[in-house]
């Protein structure tokens, strides 16, 4: 059986299909082996196949349909399938009082007390975030006291989006007075896995936090690497990382959207972010450029509206108590992508903040009544 997707197109084989014919007469089947951790807390350990076709390079991800016992029914929306999870960047912004925020917090305990309550926040009756991201992490792993606080206010079935520490993921220093005498200096811990085993998981091992771990966020700004250079590394840095972890990439160079990157990324059934960022393509084209997903779930974070700066976007958008301009393509485009992992049984993480319509509950809001129609 074969289906199109916004311009791409990838065929779905049974997991019983070892060799088969492309459009152009090619043969050729490569399986990749890696163990793979249930996206509901337990672990599998499982052979997940991952074919190229030919020379029209139609890919087929791997395939895995999560248990559906496992599910906690009482915390999610009965209407929208419980493969997806919708969330904010992140939770703590205080012009959401009186919006998703109802009680009074003190300003000095608002950050480390409101998780909870945003956990809680529902739509037509219903739980509306099941994810959060956490962009804090980009400037400093979290410590286990910190991961331990989140857990008195999460909900079982609750999962946390971490980006990953800057020291991992930037070439080299900007130049900005953060960096002291770094500033413009390369970064001799880029990509470097054992400060990512060390410093990074294993907070999240001492708090016992697995269970409630989405994706971690690999968000690599714009560089001057070539896609070889860039592949090359990443593959060799992903084969070093522990497998019950979930991993995704967020790339801001367009020219990375090739096949090496799909490959690569396939290889360790690590997921593509899908950004609607200022500099990147729409989320339709990057789904056509990458030709398919590349892991049994997807991650998309709708950030800021393209072609437009942060500051343009962030100006626009404050105080984020209010949709400032809808972004219809934007909204579109992100149903079609759900619904289309979805219907091949992947999960999907979406991850809205406010700089994209100035309002991210609103937005989300909007896109489930979307999938909901």
């Amino acid at each position: 059986m074969s289906t199109t997707v916004m311009g791409g197109s990838f065929a779905i084989l049974s997991p019983k299909v070892k060799r088969f014919n492309t459009s152009l007469g090619g043969r050729m089947s490569i399986n990749f082996t890696r163990r793979r951790p249930n996206l509901d807390g337990g672990r599998v350990s499982n052979k997940v196949p991952a074919r190229f076709m030919g020379d029209d390079r139609s890919f087929t991800p791997p395939l895995r349909t999560p248990p559906k016992r496992l599910y906690n029914f009482s915390t999610m929306p009965l209407s929208v399938s419980p493969l997806i999870r919708f969330g904010t960047s992140t939770w703590t912004y205080e012009g959401w009082q009186g919006q998703v925020y109802q009680r009074q917090y003190a300003k000095s305990t608002f950050a480390r007390e409101c998780l909870g309550e945003y956990c809680q926040y529902q739509y037509q009756g219903e739980p509306l975030f099941r994810t959060v991201g956490n962009d804090a992490t980009f400037y400093r792993p979290p410590t286990a006291n910190q991961l331990r606080r989140y857990l008195n206010q999460i909900p079982e079935d609750f999962e946390m989006c971490f980006k990953v520490w800057e020291e991992i993921t930037i070439p080299s220093y900007a130049k900005q007075p953060r960096y002291g005498m770094r500033a413009g200096q390369p970064n001799p811990r880029f990509l470097d896995a054992k400060l990512f085993n060390d410093l990074v998981l294993t907070p999240y091992r001492e708090a016992k936090f697995e269970p409630h771990t989405g994706p971690f966020l690999f968000e690599f700004q714009r560089h001057g690497m070539s896609v070889d250079e860039f592949c090359s590394r990443l593959d060799k840095f992903f084969l070093q990382l522990p497998r019950e972890f979930l991993y995704a990439v967020e790339i801001r160079n367009p020219t990375l959207l090739d096949f090496s990157y799909l490959q690569m990324l396939a290889r360790h059934g690590v997921a593509h972010v899908y950004n609607h960022w200022s500099h990147m393509p729409p989320l339709a084209e990057q789904h056509t450029r990458i030709r398919g997903f590349t892991s049994v779930f997807t991650v998309l974070r709708l950030l800021t509206p393209l072609k437009m700066s942060y500051e343009a976007a962030k100006k626009r958008a404050e105080p984020y108590t209010k949709i400032v301009e809808e972004l219809p393509q934007m909204r579109r485009e992100t149903v079609q992508l759900v619904r289309q992992a979805v219907s091949e049984g992947r999960h999907a993480y979406v991850l809205v903040n406010n700089r994209a319509e100035g309002n991210a509950p609103l937005t989300v809001e909007g896109l489930v009544g979307m999938l909901r129609g």
